[in-house]
């Protein structure tokens, strides 16, 4: 072989293969160890990292006379290229690689990895299911996902806490109407059905130890006096008071798991966390799938996440598109005027994308930063367009539904 003619490093599950053009082999470093260490060393490779047995091969390579070195792994390339001194070459997929990989069971047997084709086939499934585990593993310890899942329980806790609430209200409601009004709030209305149950027993004792207002407390205690509600026998008093004491269980763990999802985002993205609160920033990363996906969103994309029903019917109808998504649920846009909302939208975005690049790349805290540029572009929207834009005249568009014979016609 030429010295002037590059050589490919072809890693494989087995070891690490020097080949040349036409994928003969030319130098091989087995892994030594059993399918967990090959597994193992897979996972490294996958990385960029330069393991051992890449460090021999590319030693040899050297001893060889050999000028460079084909790589299909771009990471791979720069830390032999940085560390050993040899010229790197990224090509992928590699025709050379494809052509060993074609015939890496007879390549094995030869090199004495295994002694059949079958036991091959036998090590290569075991080898695939311990890298399956182990990625599985290092994907689900990735904190993101564990605030994307509390902050998900948290959504579908609301809904059920929604409907519970609404069936105490109801349900109370036939036999103490004034509270409803009274009481607008409802974890405070399903403290006192479970804590106090039927009216008769309201008195000035269990009002203060629910820790109403004195003018909720004053008002609660005259309207049990004159309600028009039916009684509640004693028999209904239980199944009652149960529902609202698993309605307020629910209420403190819903304060747990926002606990916990404002802690986890301090760990895992404190710069989106800092611009937009815990709560939609986790939202941000569950609708993306991980931190990561969301580091690689464009601004646009992050803009309109969780308003893609909305965009797709846009899109099917004609009608305007969204202008945000959960990004709304930030005070600085629902705070706004409503023709302002769009471009402060837009601004947040584009400072969300940097903070989730920063976060997941760098891992700095420059949320302070981005915060100061964020509020001068928003005090610069609300200044330019301070009043609301020119109503455009209203015309009048009849749109027909085509068929298959063309359009439908309007009948006179």
């Amino acid at each position: 072989m030429k010295p002037s003619e590059a050589t490919h490093l072809i890693p494989s599950f087995f070891g690490i293969l020097l080949c040349d053009g036409q994928g003969r082999v030319l130098y091989a470093k087995r892994f030594e160890g059993d399918s967990s260490f090959m597994a193992e060393r897979i996972l490294a490779l996958e990385k960029g990292q330069l393991i051992d047995e890449v460090k021999e091969v590319c030693e040899e390579a050297k001893l060889r006379g050999i000028a460079k070195l084909v790589v299909e792994n771009g990471e791979l390339a720069k830390a032999i290229s940085k560390e050993l001194g040899l010229s790197t070459s990224v090509v992928a997929p590699d025709p050379a690689a494809r052509m060993v990989r074609a015939k890496l069971d007879e390549i094995a047997v030869q090199l004495g990895v295994v002694k059949s084709k079958e036991a091959y086939t036998s090590l290569l499934h075991e080898v695939s299911l311990r890298l399956v585990r182990s990625k599985l593993k290092m994907a689900v310890e990735k904190q993101d996902l564990f605030a994307a899942q509390a902050v998900t329980a948290l959504d579908e806790l609301d809904r059920v806490i929604n409907l519970l609430v609404s069936r105490v209200r109801e349900w109370y409601g036939y036999h103490f109407p004034e509270a409803n009004d009274i009481l607008s709030d409802h974890e405070s209305f399903v403290r006192l059905v479970s804590k106090v149950g039927p009216r008769g027993r309201i008195n000035e004792a269990t009002l203060k130890e629910l820790g109403l207002p004195a003018d909720k407390a004053s008002a609660l205690l005259k309207a049990s006096a004159s309600s028009l509600g039916a009684d509640l026998d004693e028999a209904g008093v239980k199944p009652l008071s149960d529902l609202a004491s698993i309605t307020l269980a629910l209420y403190s763990l819903r304060r747990a798991l926002e606990s916990y999802v404002s802690s986890a985002m301090d760990y895992v993205a404190p710069n989106v966390k800092a611009l937009v609160g815990p709560l939609v920033g986790a939202r941000l990363i569950a609708l993306a799938g991980s931190l990561e996906k969301l580091a690689k969103l464009p601004s646009s994309t992050i803009q309109l996440l969780g308003a893609e029903k909305a965009l797709f019917r846009s899109l099917r109808t004609g009608t305007k598109p969204p202008k945000h998504g959960v990004i709304f649920q930030c005070p600085e846009v629902h705070g706004s005027h409503r023709w302002q909302r769009g471009k402060i939208a837009r601004a947040l975005a584009g400072k969300l994308s940097i903070a989730a690049r920063v976060d997941f790349f760098t891992g700095e805290y420059v949320a302070d930063e981005l915060k100061r540029d964020l509020e001068a572009r928003i005090k610069e929207i609300k200044e330019l367009y301070a009043k609301p834009p020119p109503k455009k005249p209203r015309v009048e568009l009849k749109r027909e539904r085509a068929k298959p014979g063309g359009l439908r016609q309007r009948r006179p």
